[in-house]
């Protein structure tokens, strides 16, 4: 049975869990139903339409023992889907965010990550949020589930559930080593960063 957490809170990875190597990160959100009202939406933004769809993109930052992002090939995105050492995989981009389960998956092979990566970033953010007048604001149900991918067991879910309005970016969680282990930690910050390379800016 899967851990529940809330935000803030960090929990054993590895330890505890024996042979847990290969793990799914899943990513998952709904958009709101639509309204003609506009509400902090339109206070926020100045107005205008939020009827396009909510592409929603959910991304993976490697970052060495500063906590810095030292080369672009460790942000793992929908335009580069796979680290150079192969430990991290993005399935693929979900455009809508419709539908049930997850919208966005990450394979991490945790033994295969290179031993100068001390933390692992997830973050999602709402893709040209800026001329779309989208935030946040749009979005429920959002969260984050690890799965062990032997047997597809989920072992921690962490659902986001504070008042992300005017927020364009959510920092959800990080996986990081500790004593030779490694953990998770709910984060659920959200920014009000643009855009990913406005993200990628503070790690480096």
């Amino acid at each position: 049975m899967a851990i529940n957490l809330q935000k803030g809170q960090r929990i054993d990875l590895t330890k505890g869990n024996a042979g847990l190597s290969r793990i799914m990160v899943g990513l998952g959100w709904d958009p709101v139903e639509k309204s003609s009202g506009g509400g902090f939406l339109s206070s926020f933004f100045g107005g205008g339409s939020n009827n396009a769809d909510i592409d929603c993109d959910a991304s993976v930052l490697m970052l060495d023992g500063n906590g810095k992002l030292a080369k672009k090939q460790d942000l793992i995105y929908f335009g580069n889907l796979r680290s150079a050492c192969g430990s991290v995989v993005h399935t693929g981009d979900n455009l809508t965010g419709e539908g049930e389960g997850d919208d966005e998956q990450i394979i991490v092979e945790l033994g295969l990550v290179p031993s100068n990566i001390h933390k692992l970033v997830f973050v999602v953010n709402i893709y040209d949020c800026i001329r779309r007048k989208q935030d946040f604001g749009l979005i429920q149900n959002a969260y984050i589930r690890i799965v062990n991918s032997a047997n597809m067991q989920e072992l921690i879910r962490y659902n986001l559930s504070d008042n992300y309005a005017g927020k364009t970016t959510l920092i959800v969680g990080e996986i990081y080593r500790y004593n030779g282990e490694w953990k998770f930690a709910a984060i659920g910050e959200g920014t009000q960063d643009a855009s990913l390379s406005e993200i990628v800016k503070k790690y480096t």
